[in-house]
């Protein structure tokens, strides 16, 4: 299932989107399949043909350039029509998944999904983002953003912008996580212990998000509650901008959406 798809079912269970009795997962690795088995205790197996038939959703988790092989086997294994395909491979666009899945003399019939969720999913706090293919409802996005909202926020947009969201939200955490380290060397270097510093950075990043999520104010004007006249944050916020740090991060968005652009 992969650290993501393991992070969705656990959400889902957690959640009683789905019981565990409507669960399966497929793995061809015996050692992750074990693992999948020892956390979440579902059925596992290596052979997805029995399972097929009365499955409603099928989740896939592979890495890009499997998506098309696995769709294609799903395919001749007889996946029903009716099963809905969500996946998470990142850049493989949803004409290239729709492609697999249909010929001259089989048309396209499965409603086909693509999401971008990200890895703080694990501890329910993620940022999914979900696009319909061309046999997709609004019965089919509104089961897709209830499965993905078991582990965070979901918003539905238009494939267009799925480049630009897998430079921001996708690859955002590890941003985020740079940051956070900058920031405890900071507090080190100041006099501060490592995990103490730590500490102080990650619930200060936790609190900064939630007051933006939570009061809808612009983050210019929280941030103008806390600098206050001749005060020391307004001194480290001239000294970030020395840095260039606005156009440092904002290029660094943009960058990764142009390689995300090339992933499929």
């Amino acid at each position: 299932a992969g650290v993501m798809g393991t992070a969705l079912l656990e959400g889902l269970l957690h959640h009683q989107v789905v019981e565990k009795t409507d669960l399966w997962v497929m793995d061809r690795a015996e050692a992750s399949r074990k693992r999948t088995q020892e956390k979440l205790n579902v059925i596992t197996t290596a052979d997805f043909k029995p399972y097929l038939a009365h499955t409603k959703t099928l989740l896939l988790c592979v890495k890009p350039h499997q998506a098309v092989s696995v769709l294609k086997s799903l395919k001749q294994a007889g996946l029903p029509p009716h099963t809905l395909i969500l996946s998470i491979a990142a850049g493989v666009r949803l004409a290239t998944l729709e492609s697999a899945l249909s010929s001259e003399s089989a048309p396209l019939q499965n409603p086909v999904i693509r999401a971008m969720p990200n890895t703080p999913a694990l501890v329910a706090e993620g940022m999914s983002v979900l696009s319909g293919g061309t046999q997709v409802n609004g019965d089919h996005l509104t089961y897709a953003k209830q499965i993905f909202e078991a582990v965070g926020r979901c918003v539905i947009l238009d494939e267009a912008y799925f480049d630009a969201v897998t430079g921001l939200s996708g690859s955002g955490p590890a941003y985020a996580y740079l940051m956070m380290e900058a920031l405890a060397d900071g507090g080190v270097r100041v006099g501060l212990p490592r995990d103490i510093a730590l500490t102080l950075v990650a619930q200060t990043v936790l609190g900064a998000a939630k007051m933006v999520l939570e009061t809808g104010r612009h983050p210019a004007a929280l941030r103008d509650d806390v600098t206050t006249p001749a005060g020391c944050t307004i001194a480290a916020l001239l000294s970030m901008e020395d840095g260039k740090i606005r156009s440092v991060l904002a290029r660094a968005v943009e960058e990764a959406a142009t390689v995300a652009a090339k992933l499929g």
